[in-house]
């Protein structure tokens, strides 16, 4: 089978694609730095770096098979976080009409969209409904979930809604959830190199003896440990973090510490959380922004820790400024969800 990713992003949904027997020939993205990080790590991948509205046809596209075309449109204006852009007068809230018109010129036998689970419930359902009615209307017999990837073997509870098309009558059944018990954050960083704030080291050497199951399958044939970049932050928030205990947020920082805050007790339950070690992460999104906390170090994540939270192998490396590698990684759907569903797609083919 054929695959084309529309919002390509630093490819992660390609990479799902690719693990479950699925030949990714295209991909359409226009963020410069996410180009260069799909190109390093889908080198087979023709890739138009353009914005999706500016894409007119697809006669290019002269591929023999059945084809799935697959995306996220940028999901920040239907989280349930961002309260200010969550209405239909948010014009990025309609870059969904795109997708489905490129949808409509290839007439792909599969359609794969995947969003924040917010769509499900902003507007009382409009722009999941809208989405569902546009590929009824072409003939595709749609179901959508909400997912948690946790329940597939990546060690983060991050909840996302998938929308399944068939062009041939197929009613999509989701795949089931996996039996084994939820992996760990300790389970999935603890071999990797000890970082302090501000590290910056492209290579490192693994740790000896605290190799997991989920850590040897992340490894895979890499001998170091790559993309070893933490942010500097000032003394003043290093010094927030040491008050945090694991599990905890900003509630545990003393309000004097807090003063720049115009109202600190207005803060998102994410900022300034401290991961714990025994349990699933919480949703990795912009985890620069939110400034997500080592379990056991007084430093933000690293791209390679918060890559494998979010299940991207060690030999997947990111590219650009680091700012835009946090994005990458935030932004990402988790491969290994993103080939649960796709390996469903397989076994109807």
């Amino acid at each position: 089978m054929i695959g084309i990713d529309l919002f390509a992003g630093s490819g992660g949904m390609s990479l799902g694609a690719s693990r479950s027997g699925i030949d990714v020939k295209l991909a359409i993205e226009k963020d410069k730095y996410a180009i260069e990080t799909y190109r390093s790590n889908h080198k087979q991948t023709v890739v138009i770096q353009e914005d999706i509205a500016n894409i007119k046809s697809f006669e290019f596209a002269n591929w023999a098979g059945a084809v799935v075309v697959f995306g996220g449109p940028p999901c920040q204006g239907y989280s349930i976080s961002n309260q200010k852009t969550r209405s239909v007068n948010n014009p990025n809230n309609w870059l969904f009409e795109h997708y489905i018109r490129c949808v409509k010129l290839i007439m792909p036998d599969w359609v794969v969209i995947e969003n924040v689970k917010g769509i499900v419930n902003l507007n009382r359902g409009f722009f999941l409904n809208q989405i569902i009615e546009n590929l009824e209307a072409k003939g595709y017999t749609v179901t959508h979930k909400v997912l948690n990837a946790v329940d597939f073997a990546v060690p983060q509870k991050r909840e996302r809604v998938f929308i399944v098309g068939s062009l041939h009558g197929i009613v999509y059944q989701f795949p089931k959830k996996s039996t084994r018990k939820p992996i760990t954050v300790g389970e999935s960083i603890y071999d990797l190199p000890e970082l302090e704030n501000g590290d910056s080291f492209h290579q490192l050497p693994y740790k000896a003896n605290n190799s997991s199951s989920y850590t040897i399958e992340m490894r895979g044939e890499s001998e170091v440990s790559t993309c070893n970049y933490v942010s500097r932050n000032s003394d003043l928030v290093v010094e927030r973090y040491r008050h945090i205990p694991q599990g905890s947020n900003w509630k545990s920082i003393p309000s004097e510490l807090m003063a720049n805050y115009k109202d600190h007790t207005r803060c998102h339950s994410g900022i300034y959380r401290r991961l714990l070690e025994n349990e699933p992460s919480i949703v990795i999104g912009n985890f620069r922004k939110n400034m997500l906390i080592h379990p056991k170090s007084n430093r933000g994540l690293s791209i390679r820790e918060a890559a494998r939270l979010q299940s991207f192998p060690d030999d997947y490396l990111f590219r650009g400024p680091l700012i835009a590698q946090q994005q990458q990684v935030g932004d990402a759907v988790p491969p290994k969800l993103a080939a649960a569903v796709f390996n469903k797609i397989m076994d109807y083919m």
